[in-house]
């Protein structure tokens, strides 16, 4: 022991325990690294999300801001305290049974917080739990669920003091109208909730190996520069430090990309932006690798800086990318319908106006990790919480020149995507490094690498001309929308082109013309974010569709009502919609909602509260397509198996990220086997034990890894019949499956597990695969659907503004959503909830700022996500308007919830104080601005 470090002694759920320790050493560093307690996560390091949150000596605490000397002689409680024995505790039961649990990064930090709270305040007011949970971040669920639960959690302590057994909080939410569903349509509760509040689920981070390495990377200081050396000698010889790479050490491709290979593994010519990948170090520890980054000398020759779309588009603008025959510019995008000359001629009133909405982050509070393990068999594990699990393969394959079947990605608990964990993060680094090394290779991004080097949601300038006539028929839009595709390609082409379709809104308009360009700049890159495009061109047309509704003076509501897309209309690709478009219902929905709640105008000023507060209701809607589309060929597999214990396994190539794929897929399986969803085990992502079912993206999973589960499923089903029919002397198609059993007409049966044992004598197996094709589509241009499906949606916000300090509290929001067929109500509440917080912070708080390139928001206080005190009162009203094909009528929920929130919020400001903002976020600074050049009402 050095004489820097010593040995202290405490307590750690009740147990005495040991830690060797420096001046700097956290607890956090202390429970995950020496007591192998990984249930406290570390997601900031900045003492600012909560998620390393314990109990010490009664009171809540972070544990990364704790320095472990202060805790000497202390009680620390950690997740791992509670739930032993086999019993939850009242308050980890209360959040799975109130589906407070999506990802679960946040959860025991939550659930340790809500602890400390109920230990000293049995009775807690709302007030005082928002206090409690003020420092606990949550990005999925929209914290409404927290505090039911931690309300429930209050009242079952106080009636079970002295009883053995927890009898539970409230029933979950109404289950489904159709009575012949058994599985699909009911509220149960997620298969991974039980570990994620107790700690249990393993996160990337949470690994360790044997003769594990720790690994950093060199990432550039300039966002446009020449490289002209990068030397490492020094950094090589630092006591501790196993290899140091550069771009010469890649074996195989040296650019990465899921649709263009234009970002390096390793930048070798020239840096694009602050974050670039220069060099890799493992060492025996971390600060070991942190010490030798500093020993690496780089040596720049600065160039001209492209700082924004506007300057990127210039003819003698610097290139971001030589050799682009195309300048700056990656993608451009047209949609056309109609003559937009003849419909503006048709109008009687022309609106124009130009919007912005900002860069943006998803701020998953799981920070990328990528833990590489060599295979003796030459090839090379890789332990990730990604997106793509098969894409991630291919490109670390690529990379190490190994072939793809020597290459195998393990998928492991994600802590929230949001479309920010698609492209390569870690991944091929921890791999390079592992296969150099021979060893095991963790790389864990801090929250400030997470921040400036993963893709951003892209920064627009949308230039917007409406048509409509005096009768309020919309006839024509026009629409040029410049986005920041950053330094690489990322996922610019799909996301402004899923930007253009949407621009015109869910309305039906007979004349459109749509230009979308994507430019190179020396920003971070930018790619898919939730909304995936469509969420930057509604605040434009939903801003549009209000400043036309009051010239007309007609209600927002009657307006948008007229003009809605519904079946057989045409969208602005000409798509003809056939079925499941529920858009007016919703509308319909919303109004009837906030007539009760306001019980006057939805959208009429309001009387000063006071002095200085006005109150307002804005309405906004929205509609998000299903699925890749465009051409794309939409592929789902899945494998359904019984196993010999009667149980069912789902294997299926397919992220969870925390919005409940696992508990979809086993209502669906459970709804075509009869059989119980708890019996269902769900494996998803492991490349080597999955069929790849592509991308959690685009809301697509459950519609198509749905279908291929419940086609595998029926297969399974048939095949059942088959073993069991001479034993049942009965046919095939007679018979039924019911509670795991298959029965006969007289009520004869066989179990599942006896059918199994049946299936192995006569030599068949009770395993079967489906690969689902979705419905095709086309490309953009070309006459037919452009999606197979889409998603509908209405919500309307009510805020009070602060004219004095120009602060916005929302106070309400009315969200109806057409999610097809609500496989799970519990969890599409959430997704509409946590994606309303998250369109919040959209709307008010959330912008990723550079200067010249340069990053300013690299931690939590620079960017601002909502926190509990931000959460509305929210109204979920759930629509269901089947598509045919989709799994029992479903389509998707993931992304649309977060579309219309924005510009609801935004005509709720102008109601409110008579402020129109046409840039995002509106900030307390631009609504002061406003306010003294526009007369409150």
């Amino acid at each position: 022991m050095s004489s820097k470090t010593r040995l202290i002694k405490f307590h750690v759920n009740g147990k005495p325990v040991e830690a060797k320790i420096g001046p700097q050493t956290t607890l956090l560093q202390v429970l995950r690294q020496q007591l192998q307690l990984p249930g406290t996560k570390k997601g900031c390091n900045q003492d600012r999300c909560g998620a390393c949150t314990v109990i010490i000596n009664g009171q809540a605490q972070r544990a990364c801001a704790t320095l472990a000397r202060r805790i000497e002689g202390k009680h620390v409680e950690t997740i791992e305290s509670l739930g032993r024995y086999g019993e939850l505790h009242p308050i980890q039961r209360a959040f799975i049974e109130h589906g407070a649990v999506q990802c679960g990064f946040c959860t025991p930090g939550q659930i340790m917080a809500t602890k400390a709270l109920l230990d000293k305040k049995p009775r807690p007011t709302r007030e005082e739990i928002l206090e409690a949970l003020e420092h606990n971040l949550c990005r999925c669920t929209g914290y409404s669920k927290i505090i039911q639960a931690v309300e429930a959690a209050a009242n079952a302590l106080r009636a079970q003091r002295g009883a053995k057994q927890f009898l539970g909080t409230k029933p979950l939410p109404p289950q489904a109208a159709d009575p012949t569903l058994k599985a699909v349509g009911h509220s149960i509760v997620r298969p991974d909730a039980h570990a994620k509040v107790t700690g249990q689920t393993v996160y990337s981070d949470d690994l360790y190996f044997e003769d594990m390495l720790y690994a950093q990377v060199l990432r550039s200081q300039h966002p446009h520069a020449r490289i002209i050396s990068v030397d490492s000698i020094q950094a090589q010889q630092l006591p501790g430090v196993v290899a140091v790479l550069t771009a010469n050490d890649i074996p195989g491709e040296k650019n990465h990309g899921l649709l263009t290979k234009d970002w390096p593994v390793l930048a070798c010519d020239k840096v694009r932006y602050v974050g670039d990948a220069l060099a890799l170090i493992a060492a025996e520890s971390e600060e070991t690798a942190r010490q030798a980054l500093k020993l690496i000398s780089v040596v720049y020759d600065p160039l001209p800086v492209v700082d924004s779309v506007l300057a990127a588009m210039q003819i003698d603008c610097p290139l971001v990318h030589e050799g682009n025959p195309s300048g700056n510019l990656l993608k451009h995008v047209e949609v056309r319908k109609g003559n937009i000359q003849e419909g503006f001629a048709q109008s009687d009133i022309i609106l124009e106006k130009i919007y912005q909405t900002p860069m943006g982050d998803h701020l998953f509070l799981e920070p990328e990790c990528s833990v590489a393990v060599p295979d003796e068999d030459g090839g090379i594990s890789v332990y990730v919480g990604s997106q793509i699990p098969f894409a991630d393969r291919r490109q670390i394959a690529a990379s190490l020149a190994l072939p793809e079947e020597k290459v195998r990605v393990h998928h492991m608990a994600v802590g929230g995507g949001f479309g920010g964990k698609k492209d390569i993060a870690g991944q091929i680094h921890a791999a390079l490094l592992a296969q150099a090394t021979g060893r095991p290779v963790k790389l864990t991004f801090s929250r400030r690498e997470s921040l400036i080097t993963h893709p951003k949601r892209h920064a627009t300038i949308i230039k917007l001309k409406t048509g409509v006539t005096r009768e309020g028929q919309l006839k024509a839009i026009e629409a040029h929308i410049l986005g920041d595709a950053g330094a690489y390609a990322s996922l610019s082409e799909k996301a402004m082109t899923h930007a253009a379709i949407h621009a015109t809104g869910p309305y039906i308009v007979p004349h459109v013309k749509i230009d979308c360009d994507a430019f190179y700049t020396n920003h971070p890159p930018a790619g898919s974010s939730r909304g995936f495009g469509a969420t930057q061109v509604h605040f434009a047309i939903e801003t549009q569709m209000d400043i036309l509704a009051e010239r007309l003076d007609l209600s927002p509501f009657i307006f948008r009502q007229q003009n809605a897309l519904r079946t057989g209309g045409l969208t602005a690709t000409g798509q003809r919609l056939t079925e499941s478009a529920g858009l007016p219902a919703t509308i319909e929905r919303v109004r009837r909602q906030v007539r009760e709640l306001a019980g006057t105008d939805a959208t009429a000023p309001y009387k000063p509260l006071d002095a200085n507060k006005r109150r307002g209701w804005g309405v906004a809607c929205a509609f998000k397509g299903v699925g890749l589309g465009s051409g794309a060929d939409d592929v789902g597999r899945a494998v359904v198996e019984l196993t010999d214990t009667g149980s069912v396994r789902v294997h299926a190539g397919a992220a969870e990220i925390g919005q409940g794929l696992a508990t979809v897929l086993a209502q669906i399986v459970a709804e075509v086997l009869g059989t119980d969803p708890a019996r269902i085990e769900v494996v998803l992502g492991h490349t080597n034990q999955t069929p790849d079912s592509g991308p959690t993206t685009a809301s697509r999973q459950t519609y198509v890894t749905g279908n291929a589960a419940r086609l595998a499923a029926d297969k399974l089903r048939r095949e059942l019949m088959i073993v069991t029919a001479s034993k049942l002397n009965a046919a095939p198609d007679s018979l039924i499956l019911q509670d795991s059993r298959v029965l006969n007409s007289q009520g004869n049966s066989i179990s599942f597990s006896d059918a199994a044992a049946l299936a192995a004598r006569q030599g068949r197996s009770l395993k079967a695969s489906f690969e689902y094709h979705a419905p095709p589509t086309v490309p953009l241009g070309q006459a037919g659907n452009i999606h197979f499906a889409y998603g509908f949606g209405t919500q309307a916000a009510q805020v009070e503004v602060n004219l004095d300090n120009g602060e916005v509290k929302v106070l309400r929001v009315v969200a109806a959503h057409d999610v097809g067929r609500a496989v799970n109500p519990m969890a599409v509440e959430g997704q509409i909830e946590g994606g309303i917080v998250m369109g919040l912070g959209y709307a008010l708080t959330e912008e990723f700022k550079l200067c010249r390139a340069f990053v300013r928001s690299d931690d939590l206080v620079q960017y601002k996500i909502p926190t509990i005190h931000h959460m509305p009162e929210i109204h979920p009203i759930i629509l269901e308007y089947q598509t045919r094909e989709g799994p029992f009528g479903a389509k998707g929920i993931g992304e649309i919830t977060s579309i219309p929130t924005a510009p609801a919020i935004l005509n709720a400001i102008y109601n409110a104080c008579g402020v129109r903002l046409t840039r995002l976020p509106a900030t307390p600074q631009r609504i002061l601005a406003a306010l003294k050049t526009n007369k409150v009402k």
